[in-house]
C-alpha cells in the first residue's frame, strides 16, 4: 500500500485509501494471541501547503488468552491514525511545526510498516477477561473464576519454613 507524497503535497489532491490487509504475521509475534482477523484500514491522504495529510483508522478483531486465567479474550481494536509527511526536497518552514513532519526522501511512500507498528503499539500488553479475574492456583493450577480448589494459600517463605516448627508443643 503506497502513497505519492511529491505528487500529493504539489498537487493538493486528496484520495481515499480502504484496504483489508492479513495481519497473520501478529500472531508470530505475539504468542499470546490466538486468533486474528483482517485489519481494515480506511485512511485519507490530502497535499496541502507542500506536507501530505494521513488522517483515519485502522481497526481489527482479535483473540488473545486472559494474562491471569488464560481463557480466550475476544477485543476490537480500533486505532486512529494521524500523520504528516513532506518530500525532501522541499524548503523548511517554522522550526515548531517540523518536528511532527515526516521527511520522505523517496516520491513512494509505503504505509504498511507504519500501520503495523502503529496496531503493534496499541495491542494491549496485558489483556485481561475481566478486571476481577482471580486467575489460576498457583498449587494445583485450577481456574479461580471456576471453582475454588481447596487449596492451602497460607505462603511460608521457603528460607523461614524451618523456624515454623520451632514453637510446636510437644
Amino acid at each position: 500500500m503506497e502513497i505519492h507524497i511529491q505528487e500529493l503535497a504539489s498537487k493538493g489532491t486528496k484520495t481515499s485509501i480502504r484496504k483489508s490487509l492479513n495481519a497473520g504475521w501478529l500472531q508470530e509475534v505475539r504468542k499470546d494471541i490466538l486468533h486474528v482477523g483482517p485489519m481494515e484500514v480506511e485512511l485519507e491522504a490530502s497535499g496541502q501547503n507542500g506536507i501530505v495529510h494521513l488522517d483515519g483508522e485502522f481497526s481489527l478483531d482479535i483473540e488473545m488468552a486472559c494474562s491471569r486465567c488464560l481463557e480466550p479474550v475476544k477485543q476490537h481494536i480500533a486505532v486512529p491514525f494521524h500523520e504528516r509527511f513532506k518530500p525532501a526536497n522541499t524548503r523548511s518552514g517554522e522550526a515548531a511545526e517540523e518536528d511532527e513532519v515526516i521527511v520522505v526522501e523517496e516520491d513512494k511512500l509505503d504505509l504498511e510498516p507504519l500501520i503495523e507498528e502503529s496496531m503493534m503499539l496499541s495491542l494491549p500488553f496485558v489483556p485481561l477477561c475481566g478486571e476481577d479475574c482471580k486467575g489460576l492456583c498457583h498449587t494445583c493450577g485450577a481456574n479461580l473464576n471456576e471453582t475454588d480448589c481447596g487449596c492451602t494459600q497460607d505462603r511460608i517463605d521457603p528460607r523461614l519454613a524451618a523456624l515454623k516448627d520451632l514453637f510446636k508443643e510437644s
